[in-house]
């Protein structure tokens, strides 16, 4: 029972096992990999040995990495960096569409200011200026509205000639709202001048 084998049975299993194909490993043997120098084994223990032990510093560490990710956010809006722009913000179709609206005038980035002159306007008690008042909200709601219509359709016309296999849900209401914000309000800012195509 315990005694050791004879030569033939030796070379029996050697032919066997030299028959059969070799299997592949394992993948959950811990050595797939080649070994970690000892310089990032020694970097990968330190930052393990500084996570927070308690709630508390737990907290404080997440809130200082959310505050990190906000002004990396708010400098890509200004700068325009792709990486660090919101979800909302990111790829080439929104990247288009705001460079549609900003190369162009919109009728609805002035909206505020006339707004702000007819509230002037009605203000004044004398009939006939109050009733150019209300024409003139009149006039920037219609001209507004059809502004907005022909961004749509135009638009829409552009991003299925540029992006035909990419999803445009969402971009032709992107851009219009962004035509109501006022252009050096604007965020992400004006990568394009006005009158320049995109």
């Amino acid at each position: 029972m315990f005694r050791s084998r004879s030569k033939d049975e030796q070379a029996a299993t050697a032919k066997v096992t030299a028959s059969q194909p070799q299997q592949p490993r394992d993948p959950q043997a811990p050595k797939g990999r080649p070994t970690p120098k000892r310089s990032d084994a020694q970097s990968q223990r330190r930052t393990r040995a500084q996570t927070p032990t308690n709630r508390k510093d737990a907290v404080k560490a997440q809130r200082e990495a959310r505050r990190a990710d906000m002004a990396r956010q708010r400098e890509a809006l200004a700068n325009g960096d792709e990486r660090y722009l919101p979800v909302r913000d990111k790829g080439p179709v929104r990247r288009f569409a705001r460079d549609y609206v900003d190369a162009r005038w919109c009728v609805a980035e002035f909206f505020l200011p006339v707004a702000v002159v007819i509230l002037v306007l009605t203000m004044i008690r004398v009939p006939q200026i109050q009733s150019i008042a209300l024409l003139l909200w009149l006039v920037i709601i219609v001209l507004i509205v059809l502004d907005s219509i022909m961004i749509w359709f135009r638009l829409g016309k552009l991003l299925q000639q540029r992006f035909p296999k990419e999803n445009l849900k969402g971009a032709r209401a992107y851009a219009v709202m962004r035509t109501l914000q006022m252009r050096r309000l604007r965020l992400p800012k004006p990568q394009v001048k006005r009158g320049q195509r995109p």
